[in-house]
């Protein structure tokens, strides 16, 4: 399996890359001397990070002669504005998970540069990225075919599709959170994935390490970007 970005993903991209504004993300020393200080939450480290990455992009963007806005394209000049976003031809980037799935992205377009600028080095990220994006994922994996799981998905399929009625085809919504509590598959999965997501995390110790420090670097970096420099008059918007 492939995970690729979808059309709705570079839709919601492309409607956030025009409004970059990294006002309201950084804090500041409170006597207002020396370099903004890293936020400590980490929804504000995030809404940082995602700021500064839209600043680049955009950077980038208008390196190009294009400027990424809300308002309606031609389809000639969307075609342009996603080749720059995300790149073209053959995905440079791959990482082969342990649950079997392969994620691959681009390398040569606006986002991927923006990457490299906030990170350090857009190949050592996304690698590590997916993978840690994706442990509770590979935790899930390795608890299916645990014993105590098989047992309490098939209590949980009992309860939603009894003996002698017609299996649904979807069971009812409120039936199956009703029966996976009845059945003890909640508790099951629940009690599974902590363990495995503590073996899994030990087993990406490496990754982690890098990831977060590759992040720590990154917030030093969008703390430190200059404000945005407003498009010269009589601009063409692509």
């Amino acid at each position: 399996m492939t995970l690729a970005t979808t059309p709705l993903a570079r839709r919601a991209f492309l409607a956030a890359a025009g409004l970059v504004l990294l006002s309201g993300c950084t804090s500041v020393h409170p006597d207002g001397s020396g370099p903004p200080a890293v936020p400590t939450g980490r929804a504000a480290q995030d809404a940082l990070l995602r700021a500064a990455e839209r600043r680049l992009v955009d950077d980038c963007l208008s390196d190009r002669g294009i400027r990424a806005t809300a308002e309606p394209r031609a389809p000639a000049q969307d075609r342009a504005l996603q080749v720059a976003l995300f790149g073209a031809g053959p995905r440079e980037l791959s990482v082969t998970l342990a649950t079997g799935a392969t994620v691959t992205a681009h390398s040569d377009g606006c986002l991927a540069a923006a990457k490299d600028r906030l990170y350090g080095d857009q190949h050592r990220w996304f690698r590590v990225q997916v993978v840690v994006d994706n442990l509770r994922a590979e935790a899930q994996a390795r608890y299916r075919d645990d014993p105590a799981h098989e047992a309490a998905l098939a209590r949980w399929t009992e309860c939603v599709a009894p003996p002698g009625r017609p299996r649904p085809e979807r069971p009812d919504p409120a039936a199956s959170a009703r029966c996976a509590r009845e059945s003890g598959l909640d508790e099951t999965r629940a009690r599974l994935e902590r363990a495995e997501l503590t073996e899994v995390r030990a087993l990406h110790h490496d990754e982690l390490t890098t990831y977060r420090q590759l992040r720590a670097d990154a917030l030093r970096r969008a703390v430190l970007l200059p404000a945005p420099t407003p498009p010269p008059k009589g601009t063409t918007t692509s």
